[in-house]
């Protein structure tokens, strides 16, 4: 029964693909060529990988375009809403000043509101410390000149005051989506790390989740305290995004150099034949720095099959880094490392057609795509 399907799917395939003869006739001579059933085969199949690769190639590409462009767009309309409820405040505001002069309020009381406010306000100010760009966008506004009505100086701050808070929830709020996006580019889980090696916020901001018992402890309006409490939760979030960020592989390994192969399916550069590739080739000139995309503690430096001299660094948490075909090196093992430092340089040992460095990232023990952590790196770099 074996030997009968056998012998039918034998002669199902040499219909599919009959035995053809090619002729060619070039300058008064003619060949004749001899295109077998197997022949015709190994063909069909080289196309068919051809056209998968170049499918999977396509695909990766229109992903990370349409990711990036999802990000732009995603940033702008969160932009875009707290620039309508800065603009929605200061009109409440401004009729709040107005009901205040027709009454002809207490300056003092309003002085008072008014430092409370600033107390509060100052705790979350407190910890943008350190945070780039966040002391020029933060920045407050000059006070009134003394010779200007009391009440009035009272107000601009107020009105100061407003403009900050919402400043800072925008600050916060924009720049936890983009690292959220930036993880989500280099194919991670922003809620994953969310919570890690939070600096956290100390005091009433943390004990007070109720915004009805932070106004009371921070003696401010339930109004404005839900405020504070909304942009103290982003910037924790924000800061957590960023510390975790900081310890992952985002950085570039070599600056100056082109990429010239890709993860994924390619055709050998020794034996021709389709296999993964699993990690980027970037070439340079010879002995250009090769740099730690991330902290850690190099793992193995030497000789690896294949490789050639190797770098191998672990970044903690299950990332590690491999840089490879390399001239010579610049660390040790058991060396803490700091992102962009200089760890080796630029070489062709090993497997090599040229001088250039195969670099590969590696989580939980399974190979990644470097291009995706890359591009999350030069995302989070952007203005």
């Amino acid at each position: 029964m074996d030997s009968a399907r056998v012998t039918r799917m034998r002669h199902w395939v040499e219909r599919l693909f009959p035995e053809r003869h090619v002729y060619l006739r070039s300058g008064g001579e003619t060949r004749g060529y001899i295109l077998s059933t197997r022949k015709q085969i190994m063909l069909a199949g080289t196309a068919s990988v051809l056209a998968g690769w170049m499918i999977l190639s396509t695909g990766s590409m229109v992903f990370t375009s349409l990711a990036s462009s999802s990000a732009d767009r995603e940033i702008a309309r969160v932009t875009a809403k707290y620039e309508r409820l800065m603009a929605d405040r200061q009109a409440r505001l401004n009729g709040a000043v107005a009901r205040l002069s027709e009454t002809a309020g207490s300056v003092d009381e309003l002085a008072q509101a008014v430092e409370h406010r600033h107390a509060a306000l100052a705790m979350v100010m407190a910890n943008f410390k350190g945070v780039p760009g966040a002391e020029q966008a933060l920045a407050p506004a000059p006070p009134l000149p003394e010779t200007r009505p009391a009440a009035e100086r009272v107000l601009a701050v107020r009105m100061d005051q407003e403009r900050l808070l919402a400043k800072a929830e925008n600050f916060a709020t924009s720049r936890a989506e983009r690292l959220r996006l930036a993880f989500r580019l280099a194919g991670l889980n922003p809620g994953s790390y969310a919570g890690r090696g939070a600096t956290g916020l100390g005091g009433p901001l943390v004990d007070a989740r109720d915004p009805k018992a932070l106004a009371s402890i921070l003696d401010v309006d339930e109004g404005f305290a839900a405020r504070i409490q909304n942009a103290a939760d982003n910037l924790s979030e924000m800061r957590s995004l960023a510390t975790a960020a900081e310890k992952l592989p985002l950085a570039r390994p070599a600056y100056d150099v082109r990429q010239t192969s890709g993860f994924g399916l390619r055709f050998d550069p020794f034996n021709h034949h389709p296999a993964l590739h699993s990690g980027l080739d970037f070439a340079g000139p010879f002995l250009t720095p090769i740099r730690a995309t991330a902290p850690g503690v190099v793992s193995f430096t030497g000789v690896r099959s294949g490789y050639g001299n190797t770098v191998e660094i672990d970044h903690g948490g299950g990332f590690k880094t491999r840089y490879a075909h390399l001239q010579a090196f610049s660390v040790r093992p058991g060396e803490r490392v700091a992102v962009g430092q200089r760890i080796a340089a630029m070489g062709s040992t090993g497997r090599s057609t040229g001088v250039h460095l195969h670099y590969e990232i590696w989580v939980n023990g399974r190979p990644q795509n470097p291009a995706r952590f890359v591009k999350a790196g030069d995302y989070v770099q952007q203005d």
